[in-house]
């Protein structure tokens, strides 16, 4: 079988997590908080939390050792049940959602253009890269690392550019004490989420880890160096963001870079800036697809109702790919942007709780990275901030949570209806 280097699998994490939620979320977290240093706090909390995801995934992927993520820890660790919604979230929501979202946040860059290209556009975008992927192994890991390698060219480009360049007098940035007040916010809370969810992808490595050369060393590589990558990105990021627009001008909008960049590049600048940030949403709508293509193929081997996509050519499971690019499509038509990323945000934080929960079942004498009692910080620290988003979101927004909760909801009951083929513990 043909393995992935680690560079192919941090390139996964880097493009899965480099996407819609960076370069559109700063606009509804300036709506309430606008202390600099309160959002970068933010940044940087959802990059510790990420990290620390990470060591947690490098222990899981690496004491499975099977392809499917959350599906065999949920499935081995603690119940068949929770395994089985596990991938059905997935399926509807972790992988979907971030492509239908990338595939609308594309169009809504490329209007800077004058296109009016609407949500077809975003359907055939997803159209191509599902596509792409269905070939063979080989040309979606070219196709990955080509695109993977544009999107990290570009958003280090724009950050070179955004720290060298003057402000011309229209910032953000605010340093005074107001942060300390502003963290103890409900608002700040709820920031969390779409931070949360701008950091979504972090764990992609581990969904592929039957993929992946020598996977004891290199799973955890490419989880932890793309991690602190890309939240060194993020950080400077949004410190661009806020060193060249106004709040005024970018609360409650999803273009954030296309405002700030009009500032420091003018407006033929900006326009380059949207046709880039739209090619770079390509690396994350083909990742998504990639990695939650193979949690619905592992799922497909253990339960009867998913069997029809347990077929796979020049080793990639095709089926499953469709099967994911037509649910994006479908929530594309569902819904607008920023109700399907609060209601995406909150069902991957429940369920990433709940995931992160099954390391506590590897034996401690089998522990890869860490050994002894103070590994398990990692694992509260991740779970005790998982549940505190939740709260808040569900406080906030309870409609998107809701109809979150009633997604869970079905995938129990559809658990009942789906007799399990086999199920092979390790």
């Amino acid at each position: 079988m043909k393995k992935i280097s680690w560079i192919t699998a941090a390139a996964l994490v880097v493009s899965n997590m480099i996407g819609t939620g960076v370069f559109t979320s700063l606009g509804y977290q300036v709506a309430y908080l606008n202390n600099t240093v309160t959002i970068l706090l933010l940044w940087t909390l959802g990059g510790l939390l990420a990290l620390f995801g990470t060591f947690c995934y490098a222990e899981l992927g690496n004491y499975y050792k099977k392809s499917g993520g959350d599906y065999i820890f949920l499935s081995r660790a603690f119940h068949p049940i929770l395994g089985y919604l596990s991938s059905w979230i997935s399926l509807i929501v972790g992988f979907s959602a971030p492509v239908s979202l990338a595939a609308l946040a594309m169009t809504k860059y490329l209007h800077v253009f004058g296109w009016d290209l609407g949500k077809g556009f975003a359907v055939w975008v997803i159209v191509l890269v599902a596509i792409s992927q269905s070939i063979s192994l080989r040309s979606s890991s070219n196709f990955q690392n080509i695109f993977t390698v544009i999107k990290v060219l570009f958003v280090l480009g724009l950050i070179i550019l955004g720290l060298s360049m003057g402000s011309e007098g229209v910032n953000s940035l605010r340093w005074d004490s107001s942060w300390i007040s502003e963290i103890k916010t409900p608002s700040f809370a709820f920031s969390l989420v779409f931070v949360s969810f701008a950091y979504t992808g972090w764990n992609s490595a581990s969904y592929i880890v039957s993929e992946i050369k020598n996977p004891r060393k290199n799973l955890s590589k490419a989880l932890i160096l793309g991690t602190l990558f890309v939240s060194s990105i993020y950080i400077l990021l949004n410190f661009v963001f806020l060193k060249h627009a106004s709040i005024a001008a970018m609360s409650n909008q999803e273009d954030v870079a296309s405002l700030a960049a009009q500032n420091f590049l003018g407006s033929t600048g900006a326009k380059w800036v949207c046709f880039f940030i739209s090619v770079q949403l390509i690396a994350t709508i083909s990742g998504y697809l990639w990695i939650g293509s193979r949690v619905c193929f592992a799922t497909s081997k253990e339960h009867k109702l998913w069997s029809f996509m347990n077929k796979s050519r020049n080793e990639t499971p095709y089926i499953a790919i469709w099967i994911q690019a037509f649910i994006a499509i479908l929530i594309i038509a569902s819904g607008g942007f920023a109700e399907i990323f609060v209601y995406a945000s909150f069902v991957l934080q429940f369920i990433s709780v709940i995931a992160v929960a099954t390391v506590f079942r590897i034996p401690k004498e089998q522990l890869m990275l860490f050994k002894g009692n103070y590994f398990y910080i990692f694992p509260v620290i991740y779970i005790i901030f998982g549940i505190y988003i939740c709260v808040f979101t569900f406080i906030q927004h309870p409609t998107e949570s809701m109809i979150g909760l009633s997604t869970i909801l079905t995938g129990l009951v559809l658990y009942l209806f789906d007799k399990e083929k086999e199920v092979i513990r390790g």
